[in-house]
């Protein structure tokens, strides 16, 4: 065999881009397949007679009716471009001409020209075969000239870029017969030239080679093994040479299409034949079979008319010698009408103005079905109770187009419902929604749901509560009716708005800025304004009231009797003989508050006497509930409250003094004749403040006594210096004079309270800070401590109290008072050590 031949060079890297012709709206341009990302095809704006410059602004776009999109256009440059690389084998498979139509829309003008590019092909694809290796079954009495079909190789190049030769390698046995038959398939067979030895030789490897048209060329190969066997010396024979059948392209799978049959002279199990499919393409291979034993021929998958309408293969009958016979199947598929229309709004206008004119334009719609003939044509429909029809505009485009005057506030927006329906038997169809908005104008103001607003909020609300939302509507439409508001104040108001109300602008929410006080302001009046969002703006007003509602948070303010100013208690004289229901005075009392949370009640809460007196309910005079008697105290203290009805109630309470007496000067007498006994227990108190006195001079002694000695320690001390009698650096408490004893005594703050019964009369030594009281002053007059004190000794510290106590009652029993407390924290020093003494005396009462 030769080396495949070589055809001369051509200059592939160089594209050739052509303008075949534009011809009623149709570009037709030719490129090569394999073009990169970016490569030129065409100046559109050139073919079209458009201006660069107005590319952008009249909105030209490229809409194609494929799932890729392998075109873009460049609105600066106005070229067309690739957007990915194009295969042409990919995109139409065997077809000799590779078309690819999309349409070039100006949407100002609403135009469609059609643009048909043509996929030329270039040699990018090797011849390969089916089978990588070929076995043959060749007897050894095979006659010299036997042909044995092969495989051919597929290349899925088209034209001279496709399968050009075969070579076989160098032996001496075979050779190719390449033939070409009427409808230019080559068929290529392997020719024996010399007789077969399976003695010599059982087994033949040959190397098959394909070769293209291209430049450079591309090749193929396979591998023959040819197995050297006896006897069969007969082919397989078809009954026909090319096999026909027509069918629906809805058929079900499994369906049987037809039945091949291949005859064998040979008798026996050379007879035998078996059937195979060959040079299908990879669509085929997964839609057809054969049965190997009785040559039907049914699907295994779906067929679509859409996708191939005709399939061209061969069948193959084989007998047990590897003889073998051929024969063409053509498959014509039917097309039924399976495909619905497909709308495609390529063009569209959300909104449109209610003011615009018949005949203005909203969208523009392309109508494909991917049928063909009768049931690929399809018609276009809309309602016909709608202000809208449709007019044709290119080829298979129509534009919706206004026909009547459009009013917002009777139909705020429509749905047009698009039905495309083709003319196949059933007819299909499809349909899409087209929503075309309609804009407003701002011819209509904020409209508030009431003529009016009363507004009620209790007093004390917390800053920030929500008192009420107002709403404003507005008929128009977007920032027509966008509504916001605002409060307005009256230059009458007593009340100042903008610390005290404000308002949500956007919700119309009123919020109150600050607690009211109803005893402050009972009511504020002023007005909200609603103003729309329009150009020029629209607004209208309305008037509110907002009420303040009253809270019990008033307590009842005593005005009689009035809290004395001069440390002096108000009193009441209510004469001995007064008769039961006599009025004393009147406690008067008022509540800041309203309605039942200012209505007060009065009741006595605590008396001197209860039983005496008694309280009017609701007019809180005090009235002599029965006779005075003689055991009676003189002066009687009354706790009157005053509560209001308030939830929960307040209340407050009065003190009033009342003394039993017809005049002021027998008050006094009165008053002075208290020093006298009058009753049996007046000696037990004379008694009690004899004891307390003793004692309390005792104590004092005691003091005395216990200074001295410690006086007369430190003298006797070698740190004293005779020289200069001076006591720095020595605890002054260490010492105590009669001036001393002054201090302790005058530290005592004394507090006497006369009442006219003496049960009730108190002499009380509050605490006071008396623990150090000496000076560093004249020391002379000291006395010395008694020897019998011990300081921390609980015996000697009672007896002390004792004395201390019996001194204090002597002073004080020299007609005074009837009846003494006395309570006191005495602090007693013994050389740094601070005994303390507490609760000396008790409250004694007789």
């Amino acid at each position: 065999s030769s080396s495949p031949p070589r055809k001369p060079s051509s200059l592939f890297c160089l594209i050739l881009v052509n303008v075949w012709e534009a011809v009623s709206g149709q570009i037709r341009y030719s490129i090569p397949e394999e073009m990169q990302k970016g490569s030129y095809v065409g100046n559109i704006a050139k073919d079209l007679g458009l201006d660069i410059k107005d590319l952008s602004d009249r909105g030209v776009r490229i809409v194609g009716r494929g799932r890729t999109q392998y075109f873009t256009l460049n609105i600066k440059s106005g070229h067309l471009y690739p957007t990915e690389r194009v295969d042409r084998e990919q995109i139409c498979g065997q077809l000799e001409t590779c078309l690819l139509n999309f349409e070039i829309i100006v949407e100002d003008k609403m135009k469609v020209f059609g643009v048909e590019v043509e996929i030329t092909d270039i040699n990018d694809n090797a011849p390969r075969f089916q089978e990588d290796e070929l076995e043959f079954r060749i007897s050894e009495l095979a006659a010299v000239g036997t042909r044995y079909s092969l495989e051919g190789a597929q290349d899925a190049d088209v034209g001279t870029n496709s399968v050009q030769g075969y070579y076989l390698s160098s032996n001496k046995h075979f050779s190719l017969d390449v033939q070409t038959g009427a409808d230019g398939d080559k068929y290529v067979e392997l020719v024996l030239e010399k007789s077969l030895d399976r003695e010599e030789q059982a087994v033949h490897d040959l190397i098959l080679t394909a070769t293209d048209g291209g430049d450079p060329v591309r090749s193929g190969t396979a591998q023959i093994r040819v197995i050297v066997l006896d006897a069969n010396d007969n082919a397989p024979v078809f009954s026909q040479a090319v096999y026909k059948v027509s069918v629906l392209e809805n058929v079900p799978i499994g369906s049987l299409l037809l039945t091949v049959n291949a005859t064998d002279p040979d008798e026996a199990i050379n007879s035998e034949v078996t059937y195979s499919l060959r040079k299908m393409k990879d669509k085929a291979s997964q839609i057809f079979q054969v049965d190997s034993k009785t040559g039907k021929i049914s699907t295994v998958g779906n067929l679509d008319y859409e996708e191939a309408a005709l399939y061209e293969m061969e069948v193959q009958a084989k007998d047990v010698g590897d003889l073998s016979a051929r024969s063409k199947v053509l498959i014509a598929v039917i097309d039924v009408n399976d495909n619905a229309p497909e709308i495609t709004v390529t063009s569209a206008i959300k909104s449109v103005s209610e003011d615009s004119p018949p005949g203005t334009v909203i969208a523009l719609i392309n109508l494909h079905d991917r049928d063909s003939a009768e049931n690929g044509e399809v018609t276009c429909s809309i309602p016909r109770n709608i202000p809208f029809w449709l007019q044709k505009s290119f080829d298979n485009y129509y534009s919706l187009v206004t026909d009547k005057p459009l009013d917002r506030e009777q139909v705020l927006d429509y749905n047009v419902t698009v039905t495309a329906t083709d003319r196949g038997t059933p007819p299909l169809s499809s349909t899409a929604t087209i929503l075309v908005q309609l804009l407003d104008i701002n011819d209509n103001a904020p409209i508030f749901n009431q003529t009016s607003y009363t507004l009620y909020s209790t007093e004390n609300n917390p800053r920030g509560a929500s008192l009420c939302s107002l709403k404003a509507n507005d008929p128009d439409w977007r920032e027509n009716a966008r509504v916001t508001y605002s409060i307005i104040e009256e230059d009458r108001s007593e009340v100042s708005l903008s610390s005290s109300i404000s308002i949500n602008s956007e919700t119309g929410a009123l919020y109150a800025l600050r607690s009211f006080d109803y005893e402050q302001f009972r009511e504020i009046r002023f007005q909200v304004q609603a103003q729309d969002g329009g150009s020029p703006p629209l607004s209208s007003n309305v008037s509110v009231t907002l009420i303040i509602l009253d809270q019990n948070d008033n307590t009842p303010h005593i005005l009689h009797p009035s809290f004395p100013t001069d440390d002096s208690t108000g009193v009441e004289l209510a004469p001995r003989s007064s008769e039961p229901g006599y009025l004393v005075t009147k406690v008067v009392a008022v509540d800041a508050d309203s309605g039942q949370n200012a209505w007060l009640s009065y009741q006595l809460l605590k008396a001197t006497e209860p039983g005496l007196f008694s309280v009017g309910l609701h007019s809180g005079e005090i009235r002599t509930a029965r006779y005075f008697l003689d055991k009676d105290a003189l002066k009687q203290s009354l706790v009157v409250l005053v509560k209001d009805n308030g939830q929960p109630p307040l209340s407050a309470t009065a003190t009033v003094t009342v003394v039993m007496a017809d005049s002021i000067p027998e008050i006094l007498s009165d008053l002075s004749s208290l020093s006298a006994p009058t009753d049996p227990q007046s000696s037990l108190t004379l008694y009690l403040v004899i004891a307390v006195a003793s004692v309390s001079c005792l104590f004092f002694t005691f003091i005395i006594v216990l200074l001295a000695l410690r006086l007369r320690r430190w003298r006797n001390s070698p740190l004293f210096d005779s020289s200069s009698v001076t006591f720095s650096g020595v605890p002054a408490s260490q010492f105590v004079g009669l001036d001393g004893v002054r201090a302790f005594l005058h530290s005592y703050s004394h507090e006497v309270s006369l009442t006219t019964d003496s049960r009730k009369s108190q002499f009380n030594f509050p605490k006071s800070n008396y623990s150090n009281t000496l000076t560093n002053e004249d020391n002379s007059g000291m006395l010395p401590m008694s020897s019998k004190f011990a300081p921390g000794d609980p015996k000697s510290e009672a007896e002390a109290l004792g004395e201390v106590s019996l001194c204090i009652d002597s002073l004080v029993y020299q007609g005074f008072l009837k009846s003494i407390s006395f309570n006191s924290k005495l602090d007693i020093y013994d050389t740094g050590t601070i005994a303390t003494m507490n609760n000396i005396g008790e409250k004694e009462s007789a």
